[in-house]
């Protein structure tokens, strides 16, 4: 007889499968490159050692079957693989890695003994079963291992597959992009972690870059193709690396507690918020390194456009935020405060940007048209970028001057964007006036020219004290260049006005009072014995008269129209003989 206790318990007593199956399932984590590092310098690869370390990879190999009890049985023997459902323990991993080592390090060994036809074959035989193992490995880990496990491993992979090709000295491109993946993942794992990690990082690229420069070497012409590819094979890797990215910066941004600006504190409590923060700022040290300089302009818009996205995202949370801090006021000034110094930031990064767009339209300025059709920069461009940059100064200037009691870093601030302002209406009074010059407006542009002499002139003098010397640098050359324009437009000017008595008068002689025909265009087909311009006046936005089309009417002969007079007179023979008569029976011929 059960008790009623009894039967609570039982109630009580959960199913073993299913709290297995609720479980989460345990993710391994290797660093994959600090592991392959430390055991390559310890045991022969700091000598270039490669017997000695396949001897090591083998002895540890040995030692982990042995502690797993993973044994291929006695006397005769029989592999037993490792699959996803084999690993349970982080070791069964360590066994795939040590068994790419091993065929790896067994291949170099080869390789770099001097090598004969037959020797070639099996070394490539061994890269392939290193290739395999790191596969596998590969495989194992991005089901078992976290993200960083699984991006690592597929580096790892990449670069066994990148040197297998590399020693066949055939599919140079597909080893180019295997190189390059591994480059591109060292290169954003270098960003984060330790001084150690970084350093290794750092090593491995220095390792596969030669690699890459030979591929490009042999490549020759088709290395545009393989850049081609590469971008293709690199969107395989975006995700996992974008998923190591967000939680490294989540660990980091664990330790972020306040955001600093213009000498004031704001405290960040929301998790995303400070990942978001994060973000941009990493990729504000992306832009301005030392390396910024090699980065294409394109690149650099692209880069931009994920720091808007970030700081937008960091200004969602916090008026998600402010939505719901209710009345609480310290709460709610905190969150203001962070808003404003987001959003100034947020400003800042726009000015920047849309500095970088007129430095590529002024690189294109004074160009001309090239062998590959290259679009010029026209100044009316010039001068609409300016309004942006005007517009955007006058914006951060307002949000900065709005709070009450500013600081001394806050006034300095202000005064310098002021300042840039001015810089900013002096260049766009000078392309104005280029705007103006071009459609042959000569007094106009003049005028321009002078006004923008005088604002420079006026931000030289403001500017005498500032340690920005490149800005003091530029608007010097902006002065130099508007004194020779108004100097050029000037005399440009003189010589049109003393040019129209000429043509007047030479006009005049050509008119006669008996001729009331318009004045014909000619056409360079139809005087080619006589040398006149047929391209118009410099300053004119006329078209060329090269040739007239549509061409012009001309009279062509009708055919001729024919008369058939004799028709009427013919008399034709009659022809009720030879028709065919209808036959009728006995009663039509008795009804008639």
């Amino acid at each position: 007889m059960s008790k009623p206790g009894d039967q609570q318990l039982a109630d009580m007593e959960v199913d073993p499968s299913a709290a297995a199956a609720e479980k989460p399932a345990v993710r391994f984590s290797i660093n994959v490159l600090e592991l392959m590092r430390e055991a390559q310098m310890q045991h022969g690869l700091r000598q270039s050692d490669y017997t000695r370390y396949r001897r090591y990879c083998s002895a540890r190999l040995r030692r982990l079957y042995k502690s797993l009890k993973f044994l291929h049985g006695r006397g005769k023997y029989t592999r037993r693989n490792i699959t996803e459902s084999t690993v349970t323990d982080v070791r069964y991993l360590h066994i795939v890695f040590y068994m790419a080592e091993r065929a790896w390090s067994h291949a170099m060994e080869k390789k770099t003994a001097g090598t004969n036809a037959q020797q070639r074959i099996y070394m490539l035989g061994r890269f392939r079963k290193a290739v395999k193992w790191a596969s596998l490995f590969s495989q194992l880990c991005s089901v078992k291992g976290d993200s960083r496990t699984s991006l690592e491993a597929e580096a790892y992979a990449s670069y066994m597959k990148g040197a297998l090709f590399f020693e066949q000295d055939k599919n140079i491109e597909v080893a180019m992009i295997n190189f390059k993946n591994t480059r591109a993942v060292y290169e954003e794992l270098g960003k984060y972690g330790s001084i150690e990690n970084q350093l290794l990082c750092r090593q491995r690229i220095e390792e596969v870059e030669p690699m890459i420069d030979f591929c490009s070497h042999k490549l020759g012409g088709s290395s545009l193709q393989a850049h081609e590819l590469l971008d293709t094979a690199n969107d395989l890797l975006k995700a996992k690396m974008e998923a190591v990215l967000s939680e490294t910066r989540s660990q980091q941004a664990a330790s972020m507690t306040e955001f600093n600006w213009l000498g004031r504190r704001f405290p960040i409590t929301n998790a995303k918020t400070r990942v978001s923060i994060l973000k941009a700022q990493q990729l504000e040290k992306d832009l301005n390194g030392s390396a910024t300089e090699s980065i294409a302009a394109d690149k650099k818009l692209g880069i931009f456009d994920k720091i808007f996205s970030a700081y937008h995202d960091a200004r969602s949370c916090i008026r998600n935020d402010l939505a719901s801090a209710g009345n609480a006021e310290n709460m709610r000034d905190d969150l203001n405060g962070l808003d404003k110094a987001v959003s100034a930031v947020l400003g800042l990064r726009t000015i920047e940007r849309n500095q970088l767009l007129v430095s590529i339209a002024k690189s294109k300025f004074t160009k001309h048209r090239d062998e590959k059709n290259e679009r010029i920069t026209k100044p009316e461009e010039l001068v609409r970028l300016y309004d942006l940059l005007i517009q955007n100064t006058t914006d951060l200037t307002d949000l900065v001057s709005s709070g009450r009691n500013k600081n001394e870093e806050e006034n300095s601030f202000i005064h310098e964007y002021e300042l840039k302002g001015l810089a900013f209406r002096a260049e766009r009074c000078f392309f104005l006036a280029k705007s103006y010059s071009s459609a042959g407006k000569r007094a106009e542009a003049y005028a321009l020219f002078c006004h923008a002499r005088t604002l420079t002139d006026s931000a030289l003098q403001q500017l005498a004290n500032s340690p920005d010397k490149a800005l003091i640098q530029d608007l010097k050359s902006l002065f130099d260049n508007c004194r020779s324009n108004s100097c050029i437009e000037h005399a440009t000017g003189i010589m049109e006005e003393e040019s129209v008595p000429l043509k007047l008068s030479k006009g005049v002689s050509t008119m006669s009072l008996g001729d009331d025909k318009t004045k014909e265009n000619k056409y360079l087909l139809d005087m080619l014995d006589s040398y006149e311009s047929a391209i118009g006046e410099p300053n004119t936005k006329g078209p060329c008269r090269i040739a007239q089309f549509p061409p012009p009417f001309q009279a062509v002969p009708c055919n001729p129209i024919v008369l058939d007079m004799a028709y009427n007179a013919i008399e034709f023979p009659s022809l009720e003989n030879r028709m065919k008569k209808e036959k009728k029976g006995l009663l039509s011929r008795f009804w008639g």
